[in-house]
């Protein structure tokens, strides 16, 4: 028995922050974010009583709509984010009582950008055990709520959204193999540096703008485009695939050139690649199944898939499965 996805659906903010906005608010121009990043804007979460689990309940409510099946059906809620509205009690748990899902238990994943991909295959163990039959699987980030909008180097790069899939019994179609890595050491590099028991919120960590996203660019761009790739062609060796056996790569909306290095080392037709970093920027773990409800009126029952995505911590991984309906 595999897990299949069923179901898909997406949700961003109505209110748009573009690069001409950007431009208002720190030293930076829309040629430089496009050219170095693919993104020309992103949507932003601007209320304040507005929180992660919103966006993600907003998400889960259209994807049972068009699924036709009540809350109530659901057995297990998974929600991928680093941006929890609390330390507890678990987005999901909010989620839950949000959409209505009172037969559901759940969990939150924290493993940044590879969130998803890290929910996704936690969530088809359920299903493949035969334990839980309607497993929903959620990413989303307010990542508005941890970005320093004085620093040009992150403020350009992230946006606000969910995306959610159901997952289902299937015989035939499904996820059938993942790779998933984690490096500590890659800490140093991108992090978030207050907030935890490590370093308790403080006057003067606030003072310090350390709870904000912190990254340097150049060792996470190099270790991304290596292990995205390598992460991606190691799935189709595994699995005795080639570039022309997959439908669509669907990838982690970080970088354009992070995906075309992707696609190239997979020999894959850039044709192939959902892209919609443009419009949405870097929504963190929202960025796959907002990709795959992008897509979905062009994805066909039998359709070779590979998921891949690498976040900060250092964690990274990829996903192959075939696509269950039409």
């Amino acid at each position: 028995m595999k897990a299949a996805i069923t179901a898909v659906a997406g949700y961003v903010p109505d209110d748009v922050l573009t690069n001409a906005d950007l431009e208002k608010m720190v030293d930076t121009n829309d040629e430089w974010i496009r050219s170095r990043t693919g993104i020309r804007e992103r949507h932003i979460l601007k209320d304040p009583n507005l929180a992660t689990s919103d966006m993600a309940a907003e998400a889960a409510k259209k994807l049972l709509e068009k699924r036709g099946i009540g809350a109530e059906e659901i057995d297990l809620i998974i929600v991928a984010t680093v941006t929890a509205d609390m330390h507890f009690p678990a987005t999901a748990n909010l989620v839950g009582e949000k959409i209505g899902a009172v037969n559901s238990w759940g969990f939150d994943i924290s493993a940044a950008c590879s969130g998803f991909l890290f929910a996704l295959q936690t969530g088809s163990q359920f299903i493949q055990a035969g334990t839980h039959n309607k497993v929903l699987v959620i990413g989303a980030d307010k990542m508005s709520s941890i970005i320093d909008y004085t620093d040009r180097t992150t403020c350009v790069l992230f946006g606000d959204g969910a995306g959610a899939v159901m997952l289902e019994p299937s015989e035939v179609e499904g996820i059938h193999d993942a790779i998933l890595h984690q490096d500590g050491s890659g800490a140093q590099h991108l992090r978030q540096k207050a907030g935890g028991s490590l370093h308790p919120p403080t006057a003067e960590t606030v003072a310090a703008r350390e709870h904000y996203i912190y990254q340097e660019g150049q060792p996470v761009f190099k270790a991304a485009v290596k292990g995205m790739a390598d992460v991606s062609y190691e799935i189709l060796q595994k699995n005795g695939l080639t570039g022309d056996d997959v439908a669509w790569l669907v990838p982690h909306q970080a970088n354009l050139r992070i995906i075309d290095a992707t696609q190239r080392r997979m020999g894959l037709d850039p044709k192939k690649v959902m892209i919609n970093i443009d419009r949405y920027g870097n929504t963190t773990a929202a960025t796959i199944p907002l990709c795959l409800s992008d897509w979905e009126d062009k994805l066909k029952a039998g359709d070779k898939l590979v998921l891949a995505a690498f976040g900060g911590g250092f964690t990274w991984g990829a996903i192959y499965l075939t696509w269950a309906y039409n």
